[in-house]
């Protein structure tokens, strides 16, 4: 074949671009329906990239202590309620509306102008949750390498430790039989007596499992507090580098590269805790585990607790990631006719799925460790940090060939990590291609490495030896209510002003028309239970608000100052955005406000074969002129 070659049109009608200068963008490929833009390469690709941002750490560490905590089995029941009226409806709309105007997060606003600070917000939160998530896939990375030893370092007392390190309880003191009379004494003094404790008498010494230690003066070098930075861990940061490499090596082709590297990040994890679950299963005491987590006799009077509730909601919400932008930016490179529908069921029973079947998991070895330490199993669950770093690297330790479950599970968290971490990159530069598309086709690798680069110098207050308390500070404010503001006006927005029936006729242009039964379940969620849900979540967190602590150190008052201009600084843009779309509109000022909730002359189907009557209206963006350059303002005009 020639230098040239004359393909003819593209589908849709849309003709190539034969000029001898064009540029090829990595981005998207001549099978693509949207040249400009691209679009996954198949199917495939999008769902598992969708899979990997939805399935997380949180899975993990998270759902399967919720579980245990309020009810055992019983917990599966508004698991699955708040799933079905909270979670799916909002997956629903944010794919739907990415896909139909194959925009990003900010640019997809031009749907209602005024709300597009919604999209500024949803942004970013998660550039700052993006700064400190990559420090905790740095956390795996560290202790991933530190599995390639005979003998695991946090498996004992080694030169590190304190006087307070042991692997078992110490008796401190206890009541005995002295001379006919009872009598309260050290442990020390009845051995040596050789005498014996009464039973029910025994105290013991407050000590941490050498894991625990390992975690706070080995892996952080913690220090007392947020007012003591102390100094870079170098071996943390090099790890940061390490995860940043990773991110950028993975996204340098935008989703044609990263929709090729989620079949082994997002499928592999599987097969490691199907791994997990089998070796659990066969040790010793992995059944008191298993019945901790899902309960021989499931307490059913716990559904009665409205903290029970709170907690379904609030995990489905945070583990299905909507509100965060990436839904929409995945989304927005599906073609046009794609069934998004079928797409977000599958993907959210697949996210529940995986939670129960990681507490299986997760709780056979845990049960195990509590077998082996003679501890009840409520002493050695934990969520968080303290089961990702502490109890779960303890329980494996306990392991024949401990370095080699070590490994695997440390690498489970590293892919799981990693899944949601392409995304969330991949919604920020979505972003600076829908505002600067020309720059973005030509600088595509630079423009991401550049971006990666910047967020790795951001994140290194984060492996400082203050650093776990930077990231429990964003984790506690970013991560929540600012989420929790941009999913309620999102919903609000969509279907109060923007008008739900009409939004439900968009998808319906993607999808096929359907009944009025099939429509009757998500009305009823979208113009009522949803937003209803979603804002109870939101005053219950805020009545039930507590300063942030990190295990038992609290936080100074400029600490949590600091927190709260965070969750501002995200969230500012909403009003500052409305006010200055209101300013730019004509006419008097109901006249402006009532302009900026019409969607802009440029909202509908992106490609022009796609409108139809409904959007034949619409002033296509391409067909600016050529001198003309994007700004900040011509995303929505």
């Amino acid at each position: 074949m020639g230098i040239l070659s004359l393909p003819g049109f593209l589908s849709c009608g849309k003709k190539k671009d034969f000029s001898l200068t064009s540029e090829k963008d990595a981005h998207s490929s001549d099978s693509d329906e949207n040249s400009e833009r691209g679009n996954w390469s198949n199917k495939g690709d999008y769902l598992l990239s969708m899979v990997g941002y939805a399935v997380g750490l949180g899975n993990v560490w998270r759902f399967p202590y919720l579980t245990y905590q309020n009810g055992g089995g019983a917990f599966l029941i508004p698991y699955t309620l708040m799933l079905a009226l909270a979670g799916l409806p909002l997956f629903f709309m944010e794919c739907s509306l990415g896909q139909f105007a194959s925009l990003g997060p900010v640019s997809i606003w031009r749907i209602l102008p005024l709300f597009q600070g919604v999209g500024v917000t949803m942004i970013i939160i998660s550039t700052f949750v993006t700064i400190y998530y990559n420090v905790i896939i740095a956390y795996a990375l560290y202790y991933l390498f530190a599995s390639f030893q005979k003998v695991l370092p946090w498996s004992d007392c080694f030169s590190w430790a304190d006087e307070l390190c042991s692997k078992t309880r110490i008796v401190s003191d206890c009541n005995t039989t002295l001379h006919g009379e009872i009598i309260n004494a050290n442990y020390s003094f009845i051995t040596s007596n050789n005498l014996t404790c009464i039973n029910g008498t025994i105290s013991y010494k407050p000590v941490q499992f050498p894991s625990e230690q390992y975690w706070n003066k080995v892996t952080l070098q913690r220090s007392s507090g947020l007012d003591e930075t102390g100094r870079i861990v170098w071996y943390l940061a090099l790890c940061l580098l390490l995860s940043w490499i990773i991110v950028g090596a993975a996204l340098f082709r935008g989703i044609k590269s990263s929709g090729k590297v989620v079949y082994f990040t997002a499928l592999f994890p599987y097969v490691i805790l199907l791994i997990l679950l089998v070796r659990g299963a066969t040790l010793e005491g992995a059944l008191d585990g298993i019945e901790y987590y899902i309960g021989r006799q499931s307490n059913i009077t716990k559904l009665m607790e409205a903290e029970v509730w709170k907690d379904a909601a609030t995990q489905i919400f945070y583990s299905l990631s909507v509100a965060w932008g990436g839904l929409v930016a995945l989304s927005s490179y599906n073609k046009f006719h794609n069934n998004c529908y079928s797409d977000a069921i599958l993907v959210c029973v697949i996210n529940c799925v995986t939670s129960i079947f990681a507490g299986f998991a997760i709780f056979s070895i845990l049960g195990h460790m509590a077998f082996v330490s003679q501890r009840p199993v409520s002493e050695v669950v934990d969520s968080g940090f303290e089961l990702a770093f502490v109890a779960y690297p303890e329980a494996l330790s306990k392991l024949p060939v401990s370095p080699l479950w070590s490994f695997l599970f440390f690498f489970m968290l590293l892919l799981l990590g990693l899944d949601s971490q392409f995304a969330t990159i991949e919604t920020l530069t979505t972003t600076i291609q829908d505002i600067c598309p020309r720059v973005m086709k030509k600088l595509r690798v630079p423009i991401t490495l550049g971006l990666c680069a910047l967020l790795f110098f951001l994140g290194l207050i984060c492996v400082t030896q203050a650093g776990i308390y930077w990231v429990n500070l964003i984790d506690h404010f970013c991560a929540g209510w600012g989420i929790l503001i941009a999913a309620v006006l999102e919903i609000i927005g969509i279907v109060y002003i923007y008008g739900g029936n009409r939004f439900i006729e968009d998808i319906e242009m993607m999808i096929g028309k359907k009944s009025f039964l099939f429509w009757l379940w998500w009305r009823i969620c979208w113009f009522f239970i949803t937003p209803v849900l979603l804002m109870a979540i939101l005053v219950w967190s805020l009545i039930t608000f507590s300063s942030p602590t990190y295990g038992s150190v609290a936080y100074p008052t400029w600490g949590t100052a600091v927190g709260w201009c965070m969750i501002i600084f995200c969230v500012i843009w909403i009003p500052i955005v409305a006010i200055v779309k209101i300013f730019k509109a004509e006419g008097d000022l109901v006249q402006r406000i009532v302009s900026c909730c019409r969607p802009a002359a440029n909202w509908g189907p992106y490609l022009e074969c796609h409108r139809g009557e409904r959007y034949s209206h619409v002033v296509d963006p391409s067909k600016k002129k050529e001198h003309e350059i994007p700004t900040v303002s011509a995303i929505v005009y």
